[in-house]
């Protein structure tokens, strides 16, 4: 059975405990892997090796570093394929996501911030007559990179990608549950050249490796994206040792639909951004909203869509929706509308596993696209982050009303709103309690723009030049004149 080991100091290297997790593939419920259980031992040789490895990196220049990025990126293209199919088992998404999605976006985290760091600028200042003043950026040193399981090599090459752009060396931790694109991203780092070192990945369990990534010394830079809990203590730790922390962390994202919509691109998109990848996106809106004079027609129109999605193996093209990650998950999810029942919801659809499924997947974590009605706004299932396929729906009055329920949670980091009233579009853009905000579409994304959240969604912004400056250290010269 292949053994994922770490990668560091430019070679797989075995555990210092000796020890492998199991690594489970979603859709069937089967051991088809194992994965290094590592521990602070191996954050050590790890955290060493990006050390020796920094002064050199450092001061590579900014166009050898982009001509290593881009061949990086240019080797994920070729490998498309084969890490489409590894993703898909790894993490039960439809081969066909991770084919159109997931594995190009991992190109083009590394092509776009290869060629950004050829053209990043910085102010400078004339202070009257008395002097010049201008701001130099140097990498800080060793960044410690935690991805979550969602969107595996997608998320993980959005942190390594700027962090090695700007000249830092990392120690990257993927998710345990989904270890294996990251695992093949080091063999095409291998294959193109990167310098030993520069590149780390320890694998293993968040408690354990990932811990001690954050509590390391010699790690100034944390960037971490997944659950609220954990990004609370990350931060306990982090905090006192003044370290630079980007926290990308939890949603219960409103979608808003009011009656002058496009409600056909309303159906056809709300579907995706409820649905899409099980629901496992931190973007994804969970609370669906939409004005009183068309709600009946347009919930009818919604659930008879949610129960036309294929729910079926993650492999087979025809596949709407695969499996949630792990059985531990799924309980969760199955919980929240158990719960939703206790709270007086109504179960419009879904809400158990389809009896339809293929014989491999008899054992995988499968779950219908669920809809749930006739809950309160100040519910748990409307207030708390399932990361399912559930999404509730329910109607409004007018804006204020809307406007409340949407910024009701904990949450903020996205929303949608469906509107032709520019006005309107403008006036609640503003408003909302929300880091993005689409207009009209869903998850259209510009890597050039600031992405994170608002209040338990997270702290720092990553993305375009918001991710440069993240992981470079400003300095400020003054020069009399």
């Amino acid at each position: 059975m292949l053994q994922i080991k770490n990668f560091i100091g430019g070679h797989h290297v075995e555990p210092g405990s000796g020890q492998y997790l199991e690594n489970i593939e979603p859709a069937t419920g089967r051991i088809y892997s194992q994965v290094a259980d590592s521990d602070g031992r191996d954050v050590d040789a790890a955290v060493a090796a990006a050390s020796d490895a920094f002064p050199q990196w450092s001061r590579t220049p900014a166009s050898e570093r982009s001509r290593l990025l881009l061949d990086i990126a240019a080797r994920i293209d070729a490998n498309l394929e084969r890490l489409a199919h590894a993703e898909s088992v790894d993490n039960g998404k439809p081969l066909r996501l991770a084919r159109a999605v997931d594995i190009p976006r991992a190109a083009s985290n590394f092509r776009f911030f290869a060629t950004a760091i050829l053209h990043f600028h910085s102010e400078a200042y004339r202070t009257d007559q008395l002097a010049l003043n201008y701001t130099l950026r140097s990498p800080r040193g060793v960044a410690g990179l935690i991805s979550p399981w969602n969107l595996p090599l997608y998320l993980f090459t959005w942190k390594v990608a700027p962090a090695l752009a700007t000249g830092n060396t990392c120690v990257a931790k993927p998710s345990e549950l989904t270890p294996m694109t990251a695992h093949l991203l080091t063999e095409l780092c291998q294959q193109a050249g990167l310098p030993p070192g520069v590149f780390n990945v320890v694998h293993g369990l968040g408690a354990k490796a990932g811990a001690a990534i954050v509590a390391h010394p010699r790690v100034p830079t944390i960037s971490f994206t997944g659950g609220t809990a954990t990004g609370a203590e990350i931060a306990r730790t982090g905090a006192p040792m003044f370290k630079k922390l980007a926290l990308e962390l939890g949603g219960k994202n409103p979608n808003i639909v009011f009656a002058d919509a496009d409600l056909d691109e309303v159906l056809k998109t709300s579907l995706r951004s409820s649905f899409e990848n099980q629901g496992e996106i931190c973007l994804c809106g969970s609370r669906l909203f939409v004005e009183e004079s068309v709600y009946p027609a347009f919930a009818e129109r919604f659930v008879s869509a949610a129960r036309q999605l294929n729910v079926g193996d993650p492999l087979d093209a025809a596949t709407d929706q695969g499996a949630l990650i792990s059985k531990n998950h799924l309980d969760k999810v199955t919980g929240y509308i158990r719960l939703a029942r206790e709270e007086g919801g109504r179960v419009l659809c879904g809400g158990k596993t389809p009896e339809t499924l293929p014989e491999r997947c008899r054992d995988g974590y499968f779950l219908a696209p669920t809809v749930i009605a006739d809950l309160p706004a100040e519910c748990r299932v409307n207030r708390e982050e399932i990361f399912g396929p559930v999404v509730t729906i329910a109607p409004f009055r007018n804006e204020e009303e809307v406007l409340g329920w949407a910024n009701s949670t904990a949450y903020g980091l996205s929303a949608s709103l469906w509107t032709q009233n520019l006005n309107r579009a403008h006036r609640l853009a503003e408003k909302l309690d929300s880091g993005t905000v689409w207009v009209n579409c869903w998850l259209l994304r510009d890597l050039r723009t600031p992405f994170g959240g608002m209040k338990q969604s997270g702290v720092g912004r990553e993305g375009g030049e918001e991710a440069l400056r993240f992981f470079t250290e400003p300095k400020t010269v003054c020069i009399k004149t």
